[in-house]
Protein backbone atom coordinates (compact mmCIF):
# COMPACT_ATOMS: atom_id res chain seq x y z
CA UNK A 1 0.00 0.00 0.00
CA UNK A 2 2.94 2.24 0.40
CA UNK A 3 5.00 3.66 -2.12
CA UNK A 4 8.44 3.73 -0.47
CA UNK A 5 7.82 -0.17 0.22
CA UNK A 6 11.31 -1.38 -1.46
CA UNK A 7 9.20 -3.77 -3.51
CA UNK A 8 7.27 -0.97 -5.19
CA UNK A 9 10.71 0.92 -5.93
CA UNK A 10 11.97 -1.80 -7.62
CA UNK A 11 9.50 -1.79 -9.77
CA UNK A 12 9.60 1.54 -11.20
CA UNK A 13 10.88 1.84 -14.20
CA UNK A 14 12.58 5.59 -15.52
CA UNK A 15 11.49 6.31 -19.25
CA UNK A 16 13.71 8.63 -21.03
CA UNK A 17 12.13 11.70 -20.83
CA UNK A 18 12.21 11.39 -17.00
CA UNK A 19 15.88 10.88 -17.28
CA UNK A 20 16.39 14.02 -18.88
CA UNK A 21 14.91 16.02 -16.81
CA UNK A 22 16.16 14.10 -13.75
CA UNK A 23 20.05 15.18 -15.76
CA UNK A 24 19.21 18.50 -16.18
CA UNK A 25 17.95 19.33 -12.57
CA UNK A 26 21.61 17.98 -11.17
CA UNK A 27 22.97 20.76 -13.65
CA UNK A 28 20.73 23.24 -12.22
CA UNK A 29 21.57 22.14 -8.11
CA UNK A 30 25.21 22.77 -9.52
CA UNK A 31 24.15 26.33 -10.81
CA UNK A 32 22.35 27.05 -7.38
CA UNK A 33 26.01 27.15 -5.84
CA UNK A 34 27.37 29.21 -7.89
CA UNK A 35 24.72 31.88 -8.03
CA UNK A 36 25.14 31.93 -4.11
CA UNK A 37 28.27 32.61 -4.40
CA UNK A 38 28.36 34.62 -7.02
CA UNK A 39 24.96 36.79 -6.73
CA UNK A 40 24.03 36.71 -3.02
CA UNK A 41 22.48 40.08 -2.35
CA UNK A 42 20.09 38.91 -5.76
CA UNK A 43 19.26 35.96 -3.41
CA UNK A 44 18.51 37.61 -0.34
CA UNK A 45 15.71 39.67 -2.36
CA UNK A 46 14.80 36.54 -4.48
CA UNK A 47 14.06 34.94 -1.24
CA UNK A 48 12.19 37.81 0.10
CA UNK A 49 10.00 37.31 -2.71
CA UNK A 50 9.31 33.88 -2.51
CA UNK A 51 8.33 33.66 0.72
CA UNK A 52 5.50 35.96 -0.25
CA UNK A 53 4.26 34.62 -2.86
CA UNK A 54 4.54 31.26 -1.24
CA UNK A 55 2.20 32.16 1.45
CA UNK A 56 -0.20 33.55 -0.80
CA UNK A 57 -0.44 30.83 -3.19
CA UNK A 58 -0.67 27.48 -0.78
CA UNK A 59 -3.03 29.54 1.19
CA UNK A 60 -5.24 30.57 -2.37
CA UNK A 61 -5.38 27.13 -3.13
CA UNK A 62 -7.58 26.56 -0.15
CA UNK A 63 -9.70 29.34 -0.49
CA UNK A 64 -7.77 31.91 2.16
CA UNK A 65 -7.25 34.85 0.42
CA UNK A 66 -6.09 38.47 1.99
CA UNK A 67 -5.21 41.73 -0.39
CA UNK A 68 -1.78 41.29 -1.03
CA UNK A 69 -0.68 44.50 0.74
CA UNK A 70 -1.56 42.54 3.71
CA UNK A 71 0.05 39.36 2.77
CA UNK A 72 3.25 41.58 2.22
CA UNK A 73 2.97 43.31 5.54
CA UNK A 74 2.37 39.69 7.14
CA UNK A 75 5.23 37.81 5.84
CA UNK A 76 7.59 40.78 5.30
CA UNK A 77 7.27 43.03 8.28
CA UNK A 78 5.97 40.45 10.96
CA UNK A 79 2.57 42.54 11.09
CA UNK A 80 0.22 40.54 13.53
CA UNK A 81 -2.94 38.62 11.45
CA UNK A 82 -6.34 40.40 11.99
CA UNK A 83 -8.53 37.82 10.62
CA UNK A 84 -8.83 34.24 10.45
CA UNK A 85 -7.21 34.24 6.71
CA UNK A 86 -4.84 36.60 7.87
CA UNK A 87 -4.07 34.02 10.58
CA UNK A 88 -3.09 31.01 8.28
CA UNK A 89 -1.34 33.17 6.26
CA UNK A 90 1.19 34.29 9.40
CA UNK A 91 1.13 30.73 10.47
CA UNK A 92 1.85 29.62 6.58
CA UNK A 93 4.62 32.43 6.99
CA UNK A 94 6.66 31.36 10.54
CA UNK A 95 6.71 27.43 9.04
CA UNK A 96 8.35 28.94 5.87
CA UNK A 97 10.39 30.56 7.79
CA UNK A 98 11.81 27.80 10.05
CA UNK A 99 12.38 25.54 6.91
CA UNK A 100 14.52 27.94 5.66
CA UNK A 101 16.39 28.69 8.27
CA UNK A 102 16.82 25.42 9.72
CA UNK A 103 15.60 22.62 7.35
CA UNK A 104 19.14 21.17 6.77
CA UNK A 105 19.66 20.99 10.35
CA UNK A 106 15.70 19.06 11.08
CA UNK A 107 15.53 15.23 10.08
CA UNK A 108 12.10 13.94 8.38
CA UNK A 109 10.42 12.84 11.27
CA UNK A 110 6.63 12.23 12.82
CA UNK A 111 7.60 15.58 15.54
CA UNK A 112 8.94 17.88 12.75
CA UNK A 113 5.22 17.26 10.83
CA UNK A 114 3.75 17.87 14.49
CA UNK A 115 5.55 20.89 15.27
CA UNK A 116 4.75 22.63 11.14
CA UNK A 117 1.15 21.87 11.92
CA UNK A 118 1.18 22.98 15.26
CA UNK A 119 2.58 26.63 13.92
CA UNK A 120 0.70 26.84 10.32
CA UNK A 121 -2.25 27.19 12.96
CA UNK A 122 -0.62 29.11 15.96
CA UNK A 123 -2.55 32.32 15.27
CA UNK A 124 -6.05 30.26 14.78
CA UNK A 125 -8.70 30.02 17.39
CA UNK A 126 -8.55 25.73 16.73
CA UNK A 127 -4.72 24.27 18.07
CA UNK A 128 -2.74 22.29 15.41
CA UNK A 129 -0.46 20.08 15.64
CA UNK A 130 -2.42 17.05 16.67
CA UNK A 131 -3.71 14.01 14.24
CA UNK A 132 -6.84 14.09 13.28
CA UNK A 133 -9.42 12.62 15.91
CA UNK A 134 -11.98 11.94 13.76
CA UNK A 135 -12.53 9.99 10.32
CA UNK A 136 -12.03 12.13 6.81
CA UNK A 137 -13.00 11.92 3.17
CA UNK A 138 -11.34 13.42 0.13
CA UNK A 139 -14.82 14.77 -2.44
CA UNK A 140 -14.78 16.67 -5.30
CA UNK A 141 -17.27 19.52 -4.92
CA UNK A 142 -19.32 21.23 -8.28
CA UNK A 143 -19.57 25.04 -8.28
CA UNK A 144 -21.95 25.34 -5.47
CA UNK A 145 -20.13 23.38 -3.05
CA UNK A 146 -22.26 20.64 -3.04
CA UNK A 147 -20.42 17.11 -3.28
CA UNK A 148 -20.30 15.26 -6.45
CA UNK A 149 -18.66 12.17 -5.41
CA UNK A 150 -16.22 10.58 -2.58
CA UNK A 151 -12.80 10.50 -4.23
CA UNK A 152 -11.37 7.99 -1.38
CA UNK A 153 -11.65 7.68 2.48
CA UNK A 154 -8.02 8.35 3.97
CA UNK A 155 -6.62 5.87 6.84
CA UNK A 156 -8.48 6.14 9.89
CA UNK A 157 -7.69 8.70 13.06
CA UNK A 158 -6.06 5.33 14.85
CA UNK A 159 -4.42 4.22 12.14
CA UNK A 160 -3.08 7.74 11.29
CA UNK A 161 0.48 7.55 13.77
CA UNK A 162 1.91 4.05 12.80
CA UNK A 163 1.29 5.01 9.20
CA UNK A 164 3.23 8.43 9.45
CA UNK A 165 5.66 6.57 11.47
CA UNK A 166 6.38 4.16 9.46
CA UNK A 167 6.13 6.95 6.06
CA UNK A 168 8.60 8.75 8.33
CA UNK A 169 10.96 5.76 8.69
CA UNK A 170 10.44 4.62 5.47
CA UNK A 171 11.92 7.71 4.13
CA UNK A 172 14.80 7.68 5.86
CA UNK A 173 15.97 4.52 5.22
CA UNK A 174 15.33 4.79 0.93
CA UNK A 175 17.12 8.16 1.34
CA UNK A 176 20.17 6.58 3.04
CA UNK A 177 20.18 3.80 0.60
CA UNK A 178 20.81 6.51 -2.29
CA UNK A 179 17.55 6.29 -4.18
CA UNK A 180 17.35 9.08 -6.37
CA UNK A 181 15.59 12.22 -4.06
CA UNK A 182 13.40 13.64 -7.12
CA UNK A 183 11.56 10.82 -7.31
CA UNK A 184 11.38 9.62 -3.35
CA UNK A 185 10.52 13.24 -2.39
CA UNK A 186 6.70 13.22 -4.88
CA UNK A 187 6.14 9.57 -3.42
CA UNK A 188 6.25 10.67 -0.28
CA UNK A 189 4.43 13.52 -0.20
CA UNK A 190 1.82 11.45 -2.55
CA UNK A 191 1.77 9.16 0.72
CA UNK A 192 1.51 12.08 2.93
CA UNK A 193 -1.58 13.13 1.11
CA UNK A 194 -3.41 9.59 1.16
CA UNK A 195 -3.15 9.11 4.74
CA UNK A 196 -4.43 12.44 5.18
CA UNK A 197 -3.06 12.46 8.76
CA UNK A 198 -4.83 16.13 9.67
CA UNK A 199 -8.53 17.26 9.91
CA UNK A 200 -7.16 20.28 8.07
CA UNK A 201 -3.79 21.76 6.63
CA UNK A 202 -3.01 18.83 4.55
CA UNK A 203 -2.56 20.25 1.57
CA UNK A 204 -0.20 23.19 3.02
CA UNK A 205 1.72 21.04 4.72
CA UNK A 206 2.45 18.94 2.06
CA UNK A 207 3.67 21.25 0.16
CA UNK A 208 5.79 22.46 2.95
CA UNK A 209 7.12 19.32 3.20
CA UNK A 210 7.69 19.31 -0.56
CA UNK A 211 10.27 22.21 -0.41
CA UNK A 212 11.40 21.32 2.99
CA UNK A 213 12.69 17.79 1.66
CA UNK A 214 13.80 19.21 -1.59
CA UNK A 215 16.39 21.71 0.19
CA UNK A 216 17.20 18.81 2.45
CA UNK A 217 18.10 17.07 -0.82
CA UNK A 218 20.06 19.66 -1.97
CA UNK A 219 17.37 21.42 -4.73
CA UNK A 220 16.90 24.54 -2.44
CA UNK A 221 15.24 26.27 -4.71
CA UNK A 222 12.15 26.76 -3.15
CA UNK A 223 13.93 29.28 -1.00
CA UNK A 224 14.51 31.48 -4.29
CA UNK A 225 11.39 30.75 -6.17
CA UNK A 226 7.68 29.90 -4.99
CA UNK A 227 7.00 26.11 -6.05
CA UNK A 228 3.91 26.78 -4.12
CA UNK A 229 2.96 29.69 -6.72
CA UNK A 230 3.54 27.20 -9.88
CA UNK A 231 1.62 24.98 -8.25
CA UNK A 232 -1.27 27.14 -8.02
CA UNK A 233 -1.26 28.53 -11.74
CA UNK A 234 -1.59 24.95 -12.75
CA UNK A 235 -3.72 23.92 -10.29
CA UNK A 236 -6.18 21.90 -12.82
CA UNK A 237 -3.04 19.42 -13.84
CA UNK A 238 -2.41 19.70 -9.89
CA UNK A 239 -5.56 17.88 -8.64
CA UNK A 240 -5.40 15.71 -11.69
CA UNK A 241 -2.63 14.26 -10.95
CA UNK A 242 -3.35 13.86 -7.83
CA UNK A 243 -6.62 12.29 -8.51
CA UNK A 244 -4.55 9.88 -11.26
CA UNK A 245 -1.97 8.61 -8.33
CA UNK A 246 -4.21 8.01 -5.77
CA UNK A 247 -6.49 5.60 -7.49
CA UNK A 248 -5.16 1.96 -6.45
CA UNK A 249 -2.92 3.36 -3.64
CA UNK A 250 -5.37 1.51 -0.68
CA UNK A 251 -4.94 -1.51 -2.96
CA UNK A 252 -1.77 -3.32 -2.22
CA UNK A 253 0.48 -0.20 -4.13
CA UNK A 254 -1.86 -0.58 -7.52
CA UNK A 255 -1.60 2.75 -8.26
CA UNK A 256 0.74 4.77 -11.06
CA UNK A 257 3.22 7.18 -9.27
CA UNK A 258 4.14 8.63 -12.61
CA UNK A 259 0.88 11.16 -13.63
CA UNK A 260 1.94 13.09 -9.73
CA UNK A 261 5.64 12.32 -9.60
CA UNK A 262 6.04 13.83 -13.23
CA UNK A 263 3.71 16.74 -12.56
CA UNK A 264 5.73 17.48 -9.37
CA UNK A 265 9.02 17.13 -11.71
CA UNK A 266 7.93 19.56 -13.71
CA UNK A 267 7.20 22.07 -11.42
CA UNK A 268 10.75 22.07 -9.86
CA UNK A 269 11.79 22.40 -13.39
CA UNK A 270 9.45 25.11 -14.22
CA UNK A 271 11.10 26.59 -10.64
CA UNK A 272 14.65 25.94 -11.58
CA UNK A 273 13.76 27.84 -14.95
CA UNK A 274 12.42 30.77 -13.36
CA UNK A 275 15.35 30.88 -10.88
CA UNK A 276 18.11 31.20 -13.52
CA UNK A 277 15.91 34.03 -15.34
CA UNK A 278 15.42 36.30 -12.29
CA UNK A 279 19.46 35.92 -11.20
CA UNK A 280 19.91 36.47 -15.41
CA UNK A 281 17.43 39.46 -15.04
CA UNK A 282 18.69 41.14 -11.96
CA UNK A 283 22.58 41.45 -13.01
CA UNK A 284 21.53 42.79 -16.37
CA UNK A 285 23.65 45.57 -17.25
CA UNK A 286 22.30 49.19 -18.61
CA UNK A 287 19.44 51.58 -17.31
CA UNK A 288 16.84 50.43 -15.35
CA UNK A 289 14.41 50.29 -18.56
CA UNK A 290 17.10 48.18 -20.28
CA UNK A 291 16.60 45.64 -17.57
CA UNK A 292 12.73 45.54 -17.66
CA UNK A 293 12.80 45.27 -21.25
CA UNK A 294 15.32 42.16 -21.10
CA UNK A 295 13.18 40.78 -18.58
CA UNK A 296 10.24 40.80 -20.39
CA UNK A 297 11.22 39.72 -23.88
CA UNK A 298 13.95 37.15 -22.55
CA UNK A 299 13.48 36.05 -19.39
CA UNK A 300 9.65 36.62 -18.01
CA UNK A 301 7.10 33.51 -18.39
CA UNK A 302 4.90 33.97 -21.36
CA UNK A 303 2.55 35.47 -19.14
CA UNK A 304 3.43 37.46 -16.60
CA UNK A 305 1.91 40.51 -14.02
CA UNK A 306 3.07 43.82 -13.06
CA UNK A 307 4.12 42.13 -9.74
CA UNK A 308 5.94 39.57 -11.85
CA UNK A 309 8.26 42.24 -13.09
CA UNK A 310 8.31 43.91 -9.78
CA UNK A 311 9.66 40.86 -7.58
CA UNK A 312 11.95 39.90 -10.26
CA UNK A 313 13.35 43.64 -10.27
CA UNK A 314 13.53 45.09 -6.98
CA UNK A 315 14.41 48.68 -6.98
CA UNK A 316 12.42 49.64 -10.30
CA UNK A 317 9.40 51.54 -9.78
CA UNK A 318 5.89 50.97 -11.54
CA UNK A 319 5.88 53.78 -13.31
CA UNK A 320 9.22 52.84 -15.01
CA UNK A 321 7.65 49.10 -15.69
CA UNK A 322 4.74 50.51 -17.07
CA UNK A 323 6.28 53.33 -19.08
CA UNK A 324 8.98 49.81 -20.67
CA UNK A 325 5.60 47.92 -21.11
CA UNK A 326 3.17 50.81 -22.94
CA UNK A 327 6.51 51.12 -25.55
CA UNK A 328 6.67 47.55 -25.77
CA UNK A 329 2.93 46.99 -26.76
CA UNK A 330 2.73 50.15 -28.63
CA UNK A 331 5.93 48.23 -30.68
CA UNK A 332 3.90 45.23 -31.01
CA UNK A 333 6.17 43.27 -28.89
CA UNK A 334 3.41 42.19 -25.62
CA UNK A 335 -0.69 42.48 -25.86
CA UNK A 336 -2.51 42.97 -22.25
CA UNK A 337 -5.84 42.00 -21.09
CA UNK A 338 -7.31 44.16 -18.44
CA UNK A 339 -6.41 46.99 -16.86
CA UNK A 340 -4.54 48.04 -13.31
CA UNK A 341 -3.24 45.57 -11.05
CA UNK A 342 -5.32 42.47 -12.25
CA UNK A 343 -3.85 42.77 -15.99
CA UNK A 344 -1.81 39.99 -17.90
CA UNK A 345 0.75 40.49 -19.98
CA UNK A 346 1.36 38.09 -23.02
CA UNK A 347 4.58 38.06 -25.10
CA UNK A 348 3.87 38.13 -29.24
Amino acid sequence: MKSLDPGYLDALRLTAGHGSTLKALGEYRGKQELYRRQTPQILDILKQAAVVESAESSNRLEGITAPVERIEALVLRGTMPRDRSEQEIAGYRDALNLLHESARDMAFSVNVILQLHSMLFRYAPAPGGRWKMAQNEIVERNPDGSVRRIRFVPPSPVATPPLMQGLTENYAKVIDAGREPLIIVPLAILDFLCIHPFGDGNGRIARLATTYLLHRTGYGVGRYVSVEQLIYDTKDDYYAALAASTHGWFDDGQHDLWPWAGYLIQRIDDAYERFSARVAAGTTRGTKQDRVRDFVLLHAPPTFTIADIRRALPGVSDNTIRLVLTTLKNAGLITNDGTGRGATWHRT
